[in-house]
């Protein structure tokens, strides 16, 4: 395999242990620097230069994309997938999980739990979120910050107000987040590798500091997952986009709240922590993955002129619900079900004798108009009018 690390930092424990590990594997590796990168548009096929020549064929590439170069690093990502080069996170994924609101928005939408969050930008809408997460105290954090740098503890519901006009009058978007008390200023940082957590610690905050990360003096040590944290975290890296990444979850009373999904997460405290050769674990799986480069699904599937990818839901009451998926006449009507989701489980290529669920959602490819003939009338909030009063209304218009 002939590998590319995208990196600007090629001395980084990160980027060194990589390269170590793809070498000891026997594979050919090179460390990029991301900004060298020029995108031809140009050429009949999607095609890269770097150093102003044009670049080599590679088998798969690792972003280590800084927060810094965002748009462009991704950019980068991106003209690699085109090239039908494997790269573990997609552009797509990196971008959405670096921006935490989406992040919030995209996780949430696939019911993983994580600390009550707003978002509000008008001064009038600020307390009334601050409620609505659980009141002072609360956590105000940066969209973009890194390392728990732009993380801010709240005591008050006056102080947050303060905090949060500030950033606002030099352009800062912030999110509310509920302060989760019981996590007692720890979290677990799970390593995802594929499928899998390879490997996981609990960060503990020094002394009254209740940010966890190392950079803020935090000490790590390793820890054996309980199943639902390891299934979270998979759950939370996939929904993302990403096969590599550093899953952030909090002990609450209930269960594991995830806080972030990291797309470059550093190597260097989950190895010290727990002896494991996860910068190894990333080699391997991705040698087994180069044949199959990551493709925008719907990008490739919308190509064909009525033609196109879109969700079926089986809401409750349906006349769907509670027959098999055969019975539908999808592929009478030229269109193939990609795989069923119920819940949090994901069923690939369901076969026809399957019995539909309430709630259940059919990704599915084919003709849009024999879909959208499918999708049953979207659930509306109900309207709030005003009830008329008893007596009529006097007539003013004299």
């Amino acid at each position: 395999m002939k590998l590319a690390v995208l990196s600007r930092a090629p001395q980084s424990y990160s980027t060194q242990r990589l390269r170590a590990a793809a070498v000891q594997r026997g594979h050919q590796v090179k460390v990029l620097n991301t900004l060298r990168f020029a995108i031809d548009l140009t050429a009949d096929e999607p095609d890269l230069h770097y150093r102003g020549r044009p670049l080599s064929d590679y088998d798969a590439v690792i972003p280590r994309i800084g927060n810094s170069i965002t748009y462009f690093g991704t950019a980068v990502v991106r003209q690699f997938e085109q090239m039908d080069v494997y790269t573990p996170n997609t552009a797509n994924g990196i971008s959405s999980a670096r921006d935490k609101l989406r992040a919030n928005q995209i996780l949430s939408k696939h019911n993983i739990a994580m600390p009550p969050t707003a978002f509000v930008r008008n001064r009038a809408d600020v307390r009334p979120a601050i409620e609505r997460v659980g009141g002072a105290p609360v956590v105000i954090k940066l969209l973009e910050g890194t390392q728990g740098i732009g993380v801010i503890l709240a005591p008050q519901v006056k102080v947050a107000e303060a905090i949060i006009e500030t950033l606002h009058s030099t352009k800062q978007n912030v999110l509310i987040q509920r302060f989760i008390s019981e996590s007692r200023g720890r979290d677990i940082r799970a390593l995802v590798v594929g499928d899998r957590v390879v490997a996981a610690m609990r960060r503990v905050a020094h002394g009254d500091e209740f940010r966890s990360n190392v950079h803020r003096g935090g000490t790590v040590e390793a820890v054996t997952l309980d199943p639902v944290y390891e299934q979270t975290a998979v759950r939370a890296a996939q929904i993302m986009g990403l096969r590599v990444a550093g899953v952030d979850m909090l002990e609450g009373e209930d269960g594991p709240l995830v806080m972030e999904v990291n797309s470059s997460p550093g190597l260097q405290g989950i190895e010290a922590a727990t002896g494991l050769d996860v910068a190894g674990a990333i080699i391997d799986y991705i040698a087994g993955q180069v044949a199959f480069p990551e493709i925008d699904v719907r990008q490739r599937l919308s190509v064909s002129t009525g033609y196109g990818v879109a969700e079926l839901v089986m809401h409750a009451g349906a006349e769907q619900v509670g027959r098999q998926l055969g019975d539908l006449g999808l592929w009478d009507r030229d269109i193939t079900v990609l795989t069923l989701h119920r819940g949090v489980t994901v069923i690939p290529n369901p076969r026809k004798h399957v019995i539909l669920e309430p709630e259940d959602r059919l990704l599915c490819f084919g003709k849009l108009d024999e879909m959208r003939s499918m999708i049953p009338e979207r659930r509306r909030r109900r309207a709030k009018v005003r009830r008329l009063p008893k007596e009529p209304l006097p007539d003013r218009s004299s």
